[in-house]
C-alpha cells in the first residue's frame, strides 16, 4: 500500500525556516518523481517544487526560487523541502505527491495520483 506522510509544518515568523519531510512507505522513492504542492484557504492547489526520478533535476515555482530547496534521502525513503526566508504568502497546507506512472515533474496536480495528508505551514508575526 503506497503511503506518503508529510511532517515538519508549524507556526513561524516571517524570515524563519522550516524543513518539511515526506516519508514514503509501500514503495521506494529513489526512482520516483516527487512533487510538493500547497493550498491556501480559498485558493487552488499549486505546485511548489519537484524532483526528478534521478534526483538530478529540480524545479521550483518562481516565487520560491532561491528560498526553497528540495532534496531526497534514499536511505530514509524521504524527500525534504527546506524552506528559508518564509513569507506570509507561503502559508498553506503543503502536500507531497507522486505522479502516475510515466509522468515526470509537472505543476498539474491532476497528473499525481498519490498524495499525503498535508502539513500546515503558518507564517505570521
Amino acid at each position: 500500500q503506497v503511503q506518503l506522510v508529510e511532517s515538519g509544518g508549524g507556526l513561524v515568523q516571517p524570515g524563519d525556516s522550516l524543513r518539511l519531510s515526506c516519508a514514503a512507505s509501500g514503495f521506494t522513492l529513489d526512482h520516483s518523481v516527487i512533487g510538493w504542492f500547497r493550498q491556501a484557504p480559498g485558493k487552488e492547489r499549486e505546485g511548489v517544487s519537484c524532483i526528478s526520478s534521478s534526483g538530478r533535476s529540480t524545479y521550483y515555482k518562481d516565487s520560491v526560487k532561491g528560498r526553497f530547496t528540495i532534496s531526497r534521502d534514499n536511505a530514509k525513503n524521504t524527500v525534504y523541502l527546506q524552506m528559508n526566508s518564509l513569507k506570509p504568502e507561503d502559508a498553506a497546507v503543503y502536500y507531497c505527491a507522486v505522479p502516475s506512472a510515466g509522468y515526470g515533474c509537472s505543476w498539474e496536480s491532476r497528473w499525481y495520483n498519490y498524495w499525503g495528508q498535508g502539513t500546515q505551514v503558518t507564517v505570521s508575526s
